[in-house]
């Protein structure tokens, strides 16, 4: 494989200078994606109030799967042109569907603007992104994407905390519109500093076939879909859940907040400990206990200090699956295609992220708002997968324990 046998320099500027530029990136991007919890809460209580939550969640969700579902495209584009163009257009496009989500006032208008055209940026920000950071490395692969991977985190601590205090001083309208506007500046930052290391070659598949056919990708990409089922779930929920243990609308907005710190510890720290001990071996626990916390922590959490426990928890395992996921792609890829790759596997598992949120709305409603049976299912969905993941790092070596 051209990942290991192709010489590396994991100290260049350029290479770093390219981390930097993914963290502010992500920031911006899939950082404020994970925040939509804010948005599902509040417009419960204001401009969907008349709406079930099922209904709400379709908006989460249609980003999670336009996200997702781009990825196969965007990482073909990646490859044929590089990075530039496609960070360009998308902090125009996520500019202008935030900016539009502040002027919408129908259902259908924010399943398009905050839905489907924001998913669209987020992609056209975060494929090429991390795919640019995985060039420069080989050695500290995981690290350097870790680091990158946390500015998601970081930037889903500030949103939910940011965009509260912008509703309440200067009203829901401005406070998108400034969020639109801190977001274009910081992505603009990131546009000038990210670059590949490997110069374009002007074509590319948007699904590589060959993947698909490799059995272990192929499984990577099964367990993966069983994950994104349900690990998304608690981000869009764990605020109303939060309300429905008579927590203070202005509270439960910070537990969302407190889930998303604890992935920025989740980004960094899982990564570095993954180049010591193997990425697979990393991934495979991670997402078995991310499920496992929903069913322990988050299933008999009843105040604030035990939810702020899950958020916390769940937020740390939830973002090391998140950051070990790309590099596990990468270490069985050639690093020349690694954009179509990356890509494959997150179109192919677009499909549970667009169902997940809207199945647990609909327990929800089924349950009266009772949270058992939506807790069980995401719980269940993410362990499910685990074991698929477990699979798939057997496929490479047979060995348990083996550095893999």
């Amino acid at each position: 494989i051209l990942s290991t046998a192709d010489p590396f320099v994991d100290t260049k500027l350029r290479a770093w200078t390219a981390v930097l530029g993914s963290f502010l990136s992500l920031f911006c991007s899939f950082g404020q994606m994970t925040a939509f919890g804010t948005f599902q809460s509040w417009y419960s209580d204001h401009q969907l109030s008349s709406m079930s939550p099922f209904s709400i969640s379709w908006i989460g969700s249609l980003q999670l799967w336009t996200f997702f579902f781009m990825g196969g495209p965007v990482g073909c584009v990646f490859d044929a042109y590089g990075p530039s163009p496609l960070l360009i257009v998308g902090t125009i496009i996520l500019a202008l569907s935030t900016v539009l989500t502040s002027l919408v006032t129908e259902y259908y208008q924010y399943l398009l603007a905050q839905g489907v055209l924001f998913g669209l940026g987020v992609a056209m920000l975060f494929y090429p992104s991390l795919a640019s950071v995985a060039t420069h490395f080989n050695e500290y692969r995981a690290t350097a994407i870790g680091i990158a991977s946390a500015g998601s985190g970081c930037g889903g601590v500030v949103y939910p905390i940011a965009l509260r205090y912008l509703f309440s001083s200067v009203g829901f309208e401005w406070g998108v519109r400034v969020s639109a506007l801190a977001s274009g500046v910081l992505c603009v930052l990131a546009i000038l500093t990210i670059r590949t290391r490997f110069p374009v070659k002007r074509a590319g598949v948007v699904v590589d076939i060959r993947s698909i056919q490799d059995k272990r990708f192929l499984l990577l990409v099964t367990g993966s879909f069983f994950v994104c089922i349900g690990t998304f779930i608690p981000y869009f929920y764990i605020s109303e859940y939060a309300e429905t243990m008579n927590m203070s609308p202005n509270t439960a907005f910070y537990v969302l907040s407190v889930m998303n710190a604890g992935s920025i510890v989740g980004r960094v720290a899982p990564a570095w400990l993954s180049d010591k001990i193997g990425r697979f071996n990393l991934l495979c626990p991670t997402a078995f206990l991310s499920g496992l916390s929903c069913l322990v922590f988050w299933m008999f959490a009843k105040n604030i200090v035990t939810i702020a426990i899950f958020s916390a928890t769940y937020g740390f395992l939830s973002g090391a699956f998140y950051s070990v996921i790309t590099p596990c792609i990468t270490q069985i890829s050639d690093m020349r295609e690694v954009g179509t790759r990356i890509g494959t596997l997150y179109s192919l598992i677009s499909i549970p992220s667009l169902c997940g949120g809207p199945v647990a709305g609909a327990l929800l409603q089924w349950q009266r708002g009772s949270f058992t049976a939506t807790i069980a299912f995401a719980g269940s969905s993410i362990i499910l997968g685990s074991a698929f993941l477990l699979a798939s790092k057997l496929k490479i070596d047979q060995r348990l324990f083996c550095l893999v």
